[in-house]
């Protein structure tokens, strides 16, 4: 069993980095017989693998119909940052209350390691060092089950980036959304890490938003 479980850790990842990536497309059916033979392995890792993708929000089983890739739209976005902004603010004000001087100096640390990354031009690099700066600020929250629901979603937030592409100015610009967050955590100001957050989390929706849009307008 133990075996079989490591195969099905082995293909999950492969599938995982390939919707992340766009080598799977947004809406893709995921057919058993076909990635068994993508990814060499037999059928009960793959079935084993779609299972845990789905927890994770990339893959959406549909009784009778399989299994596929999850689809993005705009409707789809705004639900999931819904969720997101409501989630990151409270997190946000217990962090501020529960942050040391030591975890602040470790985002501290993230942020300018961020600002290298965008000025070099590596805006890829850049947006995985911006999840670290927050997921650092969040676990000085103490809460398990709100990180584990960021983290969740931060996998297809990564596909969609992947895929839409980021744009250079907006990874500069929140710089001063980040060193105003980093400020009201300073000074355990709970009311301002909340209010900054939900702002904060509120533009990069709108981004995405923008960013989707303008791939659709540009479709001939």
């Amino acid at each position: 069993m133990g075996l079989i479980q490591s195969r099905a850790d082995s293909v999950k990842d492969l599938i995982r980095d390939d919707i992340v990536s766009g080598a799977l497309e947004f809406g893709a059916r995921l057919r058993i017989d076909e990635l068994a033979g993508r990814y060499g392995a037999s059928h009960m890792p793959v079935r084993e693998a779609l299972r845990s993708l789905a927890g994770e929000g990339l893959v959406v089983s549909e009784t009778n119909k399989g299994a596929r890739v999850v689809s993005v739209d705009r409707r789809h976005v705004e639900h999931l940052f819904t969720i997101r902004i409501a989630v990151e603010v409270a997190l946000a004000r217990q962090a501020a209350l529960a942050i040391t001087d030591t975890q602040l100096g470790a985002a501290v640390g993230l942020e300018r390691a961020r600002l290298a990354c965008v000025a070099g031009g590596y805006y890829a690099q850049g947006v995985a060092l911006n999840q670290r700066f927050h997921r650092r600020i969040y676990e000085a929250a103490g809460n398990a089950e709100g990180l584990a629901l960021l983290d969740r979603h931060w996998l297809l937030l990564a596909a969609i980036w992947s895929r839409y592409g980021y744009r250079p100015e907006r990874l500069g610009g929140v710089a001063s959304d980040h060193d105003h967050i980093l400020r009201a955590l300073a000074e355990r100001d709970a009311d301002a890490a909340g209010t900054l957050t939900a702002a904060h989390v509120t533009k990069t929706r709108h981004d995405m938003i923008a960013q989707i849009i303008g791939r659709e307008q540009s479709r001939p």
